[in-house]
């Protein structure tokens, strides 16, 4: 369920590959995507960045970037931005807007990186992906590793609470004339997304599976990691957070 098979010849092992590292290198992930509020997304970035106080030409780390879209955009407001992700095709994509104070790399968030960092920035629930539960503790100690002495960092993830009582256990969205299938459930703690639809007389099936963390539950790794939880927030307006019904869960540590 949580990962994707491909069928191998007859000299070779069968390879198993996580399942974000095929949904995410996959093009239909960003055409099932590519109606996001990336408006919204920026005025997020822009109320962020003046919260945190970041000095000018700050060096910024965007954690599981995507195609870039957030790095060029913080690059824009004079941040000296490194996107990382760990889909190939992404960031190939995405280093075509190299520039002097923008780059790009394929990069694992489980490793801390050379160089360190006034922010980092993990948006748009990009964490609790894996397979291996020590692997969100993992994750958080490489960001804590990878920051400045006075540095940010900030994890932006669903509040489970919000989207679990809110979930729409069945959906049909066409994108591009594709017609995905999607359905949801909660299982073992973990919110599951099954994806379905057909493309050039070909059928498709992916798995998203993401980790229903709640605050409490980061606030034992945090504390485990020995990071120091600065805020909390509920919203990319940053209003205070409530457990019911906040449609995010902003969390801003060092």
């Amino acid at each position: 369920m949580s990962e994707i098979e491909n069928t191998p010849n007859d000299n070779q092992q069968p390879i198993t590959q996580s399942w974000f590292t095929s949904w995410f290198d996959s093009p239909y992930y960003h055409i099932l995507y590519k109606e996001r509020n990336y408006r919204e997304a920026q005025l997020f970035m822009d109320t962020l960045t003046h919260y945190l106080n970041l000095p000018e030409k700050a060096k910024v780390l965007d954690l599981a970037c995507g195609k870039g879209r957030h790095s060029i955009y913080l690059n824009q407001l004079g941040f000296d931005v490194l996107g990382a992700d760990l889909s190939e095709n992404s960031i190939a994509e995405a280093s075509k807007n190299n520039n002097a104070t923008l780059h790009f790399e394929v990069h694992d968030m489980r490793e801390p990186f050379d160089k360190k960092y006034d922010a980092i920035f993990n948006l748009f629930t990009s964490f609790g992906y894996f397979e291996n539960e020590a692997d969100n503790l993992t994750t958080l100690k490489a960001i804590k590793e990878s920051l400045t002495e006075y540095g940010f960092a900030v994890i932006d993830f669903m509040n489970v609470n919000q989207v679990i009582d809110t979930l729409v256990p069945e959906e049909t969205k066409t994108v591009d004339a594709i017609v995905f299938h999607i359905k949801r459930y909660l299982k073992d703690g973990h919110i599951y997304k099954e994806i379905d639809f057909e493309d050039n007389g070909q059928q498709f099936h992916f798995t998203e599976k993401v980790r229903a963390l709640t605050l409490a539950d980061f606030q034992q790794m945090m504390d485990e990691a020995g990071i120091y939880l600065l805020d909390i927030f509920g919203d990319y307006k940053l209003k205070k957070f409530h457990k019911t019904d906040s449609e995010r869960l902003i969390l801003i540590f060092k």
